[in-house]
C-alpha cells in the first residue's frame, strides 16, 4: 500500500495528522466500529476519567487492529467523538503517544456529542484501516 500524504496546509502536522492521504495499492480494507472504554464484556470502565477512557478505547482499537492483523500504521481515517471536547484535548496526548509510537498521521476529524450510546461513556473512536 502507497500512503502519500496531502497538505495544502502545514498547521495540520503540528497536531499530528494529515489534512488528506491517497492511498494506492490497497488490499484489504478495514471498517471499524467505535471503539469506546468497556472490558471484554461491554461493561464501560473508568467513569469520569477522560485520560483513562481515551487509553482504553485506543487499547481496544489496537485489539480490532490486530485481530485482523493490522496495527495503527495502517488506519487511514478516525473519526473521534467526545461528550467534552475541551477535556479531549487536555489529553490529547495519549492519541499523540500512540500514533507517533506508529508513525502515524491518518486524516481524522474531533466532534463533540451530547452523548454516546452507553451512558458514562465520553470518548469513542471510530477507523477505517488498509493494507
Amino acid at each position: 500500500m502507497k500512503r502519500t500524504p496531502v497538505n495544502p496546509w502545514q498547521w495540520s502536522l503540528n497536531v499530528g495528522y494529515n489534512q488528506a492521504e491517497i492511498i494506492e495499492g490497497a488490499s484489504r480494507q478495514l471498517v471499524i466500529s467505535g471503539q469506546t472504554a468497556v472490558d471484554g464484556e461491554g461493561n464501560p470502565q473508568h467513569p469520569s476519567d477522560m485520560r483513562q477512557q481515551m487509553t482504553l478505547a485506543l487499547s481496544n482499537l489496537e485489539a480490532v487492529l490486530g485481530e485482523a492483523g493490522m496495527g495503527l500504521q495502517n488506519v487511514t481515517r478516525f473519526g473521534i467523538y467526545s461528550t467534552d471536547v475541551d477535556q479531549t484535548m487536555q489529553h490529547f496526548d495519549v492519541v499523540g503517544a500512540k500514533l507517533g509510537a506508529a508513525r502515524a498521521t491518518p486524516p481524522m476529524t474531533l466532534l463533540g456529542v451530547t452523548q454516546l450510546a452507553i451512558p458514562g461513556l465520553m470518548f469513542e473512536i471510530e477507523a477505517t484501516a488498509c493494507d
